[in-house]
């Protein structure tokens, strides 16, 4: 099995492409890869509660349901703590999640750690 990295910098403002980068995080796990994500630019706002909950894609699904089935395989997010500061979003939005707070060094050292990158 490959390990795979998924980036997105798509947030809540383009529900398709950031509900796509979950499914096809969603798609990997479930098909046996181990997958990281890493979350940059607005795509950090998705590991919101209220976002999660409503975050529906044209064809790309819900994101909670994208979500609960990377979390329940496995997967771990990332998110750019840089991002994070300039949108309000601190480590106790994500204290109960699979996900940690992460600079730049972060998504280029699990770039040359992963197999494949895919970036939404």
């Amino acid at each position: 099995m490959a390990s795979i990295l998924v980036h997105l910098t798509s947030g809540p403002e383009n529900p398709t492409k950031a509900a796509l980068g979950f499914l096809v995080a969603r798609t990997a796990v479930e098909a046996g890869h181990t997958v990281s994500l890493f979350l940059a630019g607005d795509a950090v706002q998705l590991m919101r509660g209220g976002v999660l909950d409503t975050l529906t894609g044209l064809g790309t699904g819900a994101l909670r349901e994208h979500y609960d089935a990377i979390v329940a395989a496995g997967g771990r997010f990332h998110l750019s703590g840089m991002s994070s500061k300039s949108r309000g979003l601190d480590a106790e939005v994500i204290a109960d999640q699979p996900a940690e707070m992460a600079m730049p060094d972060v998504l280029v050292r699990l770039a040359l750690e992963h197999d494949r990158m895919f970036t939404y």
